[in-house]
């Protein structure tokens, strides 16, 4: 069963290595969509794939690193929308 959910990651995640470990571990577990830092400093990851990599990878952006933060997670269902990859883009 394929699954998508969008988090908002508020907390001290706007460095490169957030993002670098995000990326790594989407790819690692076979995760496709994105991440996107937002101009109010928070982090918006959008993931989709079988559901429970999709848990498996929520949980790992809910932890983050030993170096990160993580103030505070919102995560919502969304609709599937059959990203080909996970990258991270820029607004």
């Amino acid at each position: 069963m394929k699954k998508s959910t969008r988090l908002f990651i508020t907390g001290s995640v706007a460095s490169m290595f957030f993002e670098q470990f995000i990326v790594s571990n989407a790819e690692k577990i076979g995760i496709k969509g994105f991440l996107r830092k937002l101009e109010d400093g928070r982090m918006e990851v959008f993931i989709e794939g079988d559901n429970t990599k999709v848990d498996e990878m929520a949980e790992i952006c809910k932890r983050g690193t030993q170096h990160t933060q993580i103030r505070k997670v919102e995560e919502k269902p969304e609709r599937f929308q059959g990203f080909k990859d996970f990258r991270s883009i820029k607004i």
